[in-house]
């Protein structure tokens, strides 16, 4: 289920790192979804 999920974030979501987003000048929402993507990425790898 995580794998898939996973795969669907890569494909639907907007990638911060690309767009060279600062962590520290982020707004709440996009640390909601960086902190969505890191745990769904954790969960996929076990």
């Amino acid at each position: 289920m995580y794998k898939f999920l996973a795969k669907l974030n890569k494909m639907l979501l907007p990638s911060f790192t690309k767009q060279r987003l600062d962590i520290t000048r982020a707004k709440k929402w996009q640390k909601a979804l960086l902190a969505y993507r890191y745990y769904i990425t954790i969960k996929s790898l076990d």
